[in-house]
Formats: C-alpha cells, structure tokens, sequence
C-alpha cells in the first residue's frame, strides 16, 4: 500500500509539473505581449494625468507584481486607466500637491478594500451579457480608429486614450483625418510589415515558439534604424519614451510619499471615494468582459478582485504612482496572446521593472507604429464580425443593446457607454418578464368559451400592469379561470388587481373562478446558491 501511495504522490508531483510546465509555455510569450502593449499605455496615461512619466510605469508595475499575485482572476491585467485621467487630472490640480493626492489614492484603496469585504463586487452578476459583449466589441473598434493615427506615424493625442472626446481638442474622427494629413512613410512601412507578421507568423507552427509581437519589436527597430538619415526617418516622438534611470539614487529619487498631514482635508476624502467607486466599476466590467473571452470559460472571483485592486492602490500611493483598475486592452491582448495563468501578468510586471532598471535605451529605439500593430489586431479579434452575427441569431432583444452599446461607447467613454447600454438591456429584460406572468389558454366547456390563465411560479409587481389590461380586456359574458396553482409567490398588488376583478367581474356577466389562489403569499427565501468564492 506504502508503494502505491508513493506511486500516486509521484504521479500527482509529476502531473503539476506538466501543467506547470505546458502553462508557463504559454504565459512567458504572452507576458512578452502584455509588457509592449502596456509600456507605452503606462506613459500616455501617466502624461494625460498630469503625473510623472515615473509613476505611469510604476503602476503597471504594480498592477502587474501586486495585484496579479493577490488575485483570484487568471487573465486580468491591472495597471493605470485611461478611464481615471481626467479624474487623476483634476485631482492633482484641486488638491494643489501630487503627494496630496496621493493621500487620496490610498483611502481610496481602503474604500475598495472595504467594497471587497462587504461583498460589493456581486453587482458584476447583473451585467447583462449582451451589454458586456458590446463594450468588448466597441474597445476593439476604439482601438482600431485610436491606433490608426499611431500606425501611420502621426497623433497628437496620448497613447491609450479610449474616449471620443480628446485633450488635444479633437475627436477620434478628426484625430483620424488629420493622421491622413501628416502620414510617415517609414511608420507606415514598419506598420505594415508588423500586420504581416502578426498575420502569417502564427502560421508556422514550428516556429510560431517565438512570439510575433516580439518579430514585430525587432523588425521595427532594425527598420527605424535603416531608415534613420534617409526621407523615411521617424521623429523622437514617434518611439517609446521611458525616463532614463542613470544610477540608483536618482532611481530612488523618483519615489514620492503621500502626505498624511492632508488626511482631514475634506477635498481629499471626496476624490478617494470618487476615484474608489470609477475605479471599482471599470474592474468589475473589465473582469466581467475577460471572462467572456476566457478560452477555458472561468469565473473570476470579484469581491476578491477588489481586495486585490484596493491593496494595489494603497501600494502604489504609499510609492508615488497613479490609480489602477483591472484593465480590458491589455487584459485582451493577454487572452488574444494565449495566456493561460496569472503569471503571465506577474511576469509582464516584472519586464517593466527590468526595462525601466537596465534597458531603458534599448526600450526608447520601439517605434509607436509597430506597437500599434499589435493593438490593431488585438481590436480586430476583439470586433470580428462573426460576433456581430452571433447576436444578431440571439434576437432583437440582445442585438439592440449589443448595439447601441457600441454606439455609446465609441461615442463617449466607457463608463457613460456602458450605462446606457445597461438602460436599454434592462428595459429588455423589464419588457420580457412583463410578457410572461402567465400563459393564455381558451378553452371550450360545452358550448362555452372558458378562458384560463394560468399564472406563472413568481408574480411580482412588474407583472402588475400586463395582468391588468388582459383582465379588463377579457369579453363579457366569459367564464375566466384564474389559476394559481403553479405560483410560489404572487405580490400583494397583483392578488388585490385579481381578488378586486373577480369581486366586480359579475357587472359585465362574467364568471371568475380561482383555483389555489390564496389570500397572502410569504416572500419566498432566497433560492439555494452554489459555492462561489467571492
């Protein structure tokens, strides 16, 4: 029996190291991914914001290290949110001091910390899915129209930026014609041979070990380099440009504290809750939409989740860096990537602190357009048309807020996009249950209509107004059986509606029979939940 046990642990030991091993094969190429896509995200933001270069990097750092460790979600990926820049912006200038709103930063992460262990992060269970499969569609196009300008060699905006409105006093539409006006050549060429190997490279399954984004950096480089002094020469900010690190103690130099003097300061408080409650929302949508294009199909644990993020931004307050959310453009081009477990976004934290200690040279000779590569194909996957033909097979009922919150999205932000997505999915779903309190049936007694209606298991107020109008639209002179038998519960205002009809039915010669309709029904308790680990 010893024998055998030992057998069995040696199994299980060896087992783990195949999945172990299998994943890692996975995550290290889409960690390589992850770390290109989010190092000049990280210093767009962290330019809008009106923060240092430094602190851009240090949250995804962050996000990466900190908050892919502690959480309970394999994909995700945590960094700074283009969403919070205007939030960041104005805190930054109201509050007078960065080191005071980095006092805020920190509350704001205990009020997060709080949302966890009270549990609020179950309000993610009422995103209808075709408003999260709109926002995933809509971030693919953005990405499309945003990285458009970056790929022919020419945008004012920051990189990352995901709203309609830009700081540069522009829209997406004008930031597109005019990127059409002032074309690069040499970034056009590097974009176009980036797509090339982002397309065929995958293709070659014996080589495909070596991820394409990564061909893609290199080709770019060699490319800018060759034409450097030539009429296809990429300007200084047509690159990546992380700050140089000369020694470590203007490495140490760079780190700022929050100043805890401020922690009475009213102005700080309200901006902690503001950038607690935007925050808490985009990592909720965005660990809601990760899942939905999880390949393995898991479900992230939320309440978790906001543990995670709220000890991520009390770090990186306590350090000198910016907010951070779960964030969907690079938690996307993780599962685009093939990722499989957290530690792809572990690692990819890691490559940022690597590249901002010991190659940022080397960093600052990418050029924007090949990165932009990357992201035009990472939209693509996220807003193929075969998404578009899935919910138009689902129904009106789905593809109308599907669309409309694509529309929104693309118009405004994510947030404001996403509302009005989720109005219009909830007036679908308030127009279904109305349409279903009960079923209709006509039946024929002898010579005698008999019409029953037969309520459904659950009646609650929402059903009030459907049951009235086929009440008071029933012919005179029927025979109208009103059967219960099947309802485990049938709200107050419902049972006054039927008991009120059948007590004046007998004016239009109508005869009104109640089968197991009882008088007062008990809310029914809530019904038997499986596990679920937030």
């Amino acid at each position: 029996m010893q024998i055998k046990q030992g057998e069995s642990a040696m199994g299980n030991l060896n087992l783990k190291k195949y999945f172990l091993s299998k994943n890692l094969k996975r995550d290290i190429p889409s960690s390589i991914v992850v770390f290109l896509v989010a190092l000049p995200l990280c210093l767009g933001i962290a330019l809008a914001s009106g923060a240092p270069l430094f602190a851009g990097v240090l949250t995804g750092i962050i996000g990466g290290i900190v908050v892919g460790t502690l959480s309970g979600s394999q994909l995700s990926v945590a960094g700074p949110a283009a969403g919070l820049t205007v939030i960041v912006l104005n805190g930054i200038t109201s509050l007078g001091a960065y080191e005071t709103f980095l006092m805020a930063l920190v509350l704001a992460g205990a009020f997060q910390i709080i949302l966890g262990i009270i549990k609020a992060g179950t309000i993610a269970n009422y995103f209808p899915s075709s408003v999260i499969e709109g926002m995933l569609a809509a971030i693919g196009i953005i990405l499309i129209m945003k990285q458009f300008p970056h790929a022919v060699g020419y945008d004012a905006d920051f990189e990352g930026d995901e709203g309609f409105k830009q700081i540069d006093e522009h829209n997406t539409f004008s930031g597109i014609t005019r990127a059409f006006a002032r074309i690069n050549y040499g970034a056009v060429i590097i974009s176009i041979v980036s797509l090339a190997f982002m397309i065929y490279w995958p293709k070659f399954k014996k080589l495909a070990i070596v991820p394409a984004p990564l061909l893609v950096v290199l080709a770019g480089i060699g490319l800018s380099l060759a034409f450097s002094g030539t009429g296809l020469a990429l300007l200084d900010k047509q690159f990546v440009r992380i700050p140089l690190v000369n020694s470590s103690a203007e490495f140490f130099a760079l780190f700022k504290s929050p100043d805890f003097g401020q922690i009475g300061n009213k102005q700080v408080w309200i901006t902690a809750a503001t950038i607690a409650i935007v925050a808490s929302l985009e990592t909720l949508l965005s660990l809601e939409a990760v899942d939905k294009i999880d390949p393995i199909k898991r479900i992230s644990p939320t309440n978790r989740e906001l543990l995670a993020q709220g000890a991520g931004n009390i770090v990186s307050g306590m350090l000198g860096g910016l907010p951070m959310t779960a964030v969907i453009v690079r938690s996307s081009a993780n599962v685009n990537a093939g990722a499989r477990t957290k530690m792809s976004a572990i690692i990819h934290g890691i490559f940022l602190l690597v590249a901002l200690l010991a190659i940022p040279s080397l960093i600052n000779h990418i050029p924007l357009s090949c990165l932009a590569a990357i992201l035009l194909m990472t939209g693509y996957k996220l807003a193929r048309i075969s998404l578009f033909k899935h919910m138009w097979h689902q129904g009106l009922s789905q593809f109308i807020p599907f669309v409309v919150t694509i529309v929104a999205v693309v118009m405004t932000d994510l947030l404001i996009g996403v509302g009005i997505g989720m109005l219009v999915g909830i007036f679908y779903i308030l127009r279904t249950n109305l349409r279903n309190p009960y079923f209709y049936h006509l039946e024929k007694n002898g010579g005698k209509k008999v019409i029953r209606i037969k309520l459904a298991e659950e009646v609650s107020f929402l059903n009030k107004a459907a049951i009235q109008v086929t009440l008071t639209s029933l012919p005179q002179g029927a025979e109208v059986v009103i059967d219960g038998s099947g309802s485990r519960y049938i709200d107050p205002d419902v049972l006054e509606i039927i008991h009120n009809y059948k007590h004046n039915a007998y004016t239009k010669g109508i005869i009104v029979q109640l089968n197991e309709v009882k008088e007062k029904y008990d809310v029914p308790p809530l019904k038997e939940m499986v596990y679920n680990p937030n």
